[in-house]
């Protein structure tokens, strides 16, 4: 497997600061938690598909209320990314749950309690 070139990680370093502007600043659906961040995004080199990793502070339910709240904004998202991006082509986004920041959180604690112990 071919390693992300320079200019593939600088595309996907600028679609994630758009993304998490997008969100923060744009979208006005009251399923979207206040507290929801972009993680990771990942653009294809073709530049046709981007998948976007979400981590919402919250329980179960309010992220997966987040993550449909973005699908349903999918293409504003889309639209608003090719203003604000000059891509070739405007990649069509998958929003994917990251469960990677509660999962660290949750192993800090197990790791602080068997210190105290």
């Amino acid at each position: 497997m071919k390693k992300n070139s320079h200019k593939n990680e600088r595309i996907n370093g600028e679609v994630q600061r758009e993304l998490s502007r997008i969100i923060s600043m744009e979208i006005k659906d009251p399923r979207i938690h206040p507290m929801t961040s972009v993680t990771s995004v990942i653009v294809t080199p073709d530049l046709k598909y981007c998948k976007a990793y979400i981590s919402v502070l919250g329980d179960e339910g309010s992220a997966m209320d987040t993550i449909e709240g973005l699908k349903s904004a999918a293409g504003y998202i889309r639209r608003e990314l090719a203003r604000s991006i000059n891509l070739r082509n405007t990649p069509e986004i998958t929003f994917v749950l990251d469960s990677s920041i509660a999962y660290g959180i949750e192993m800090s604690k197990k790791i602080d309690e068997l210190m105290n112990e």
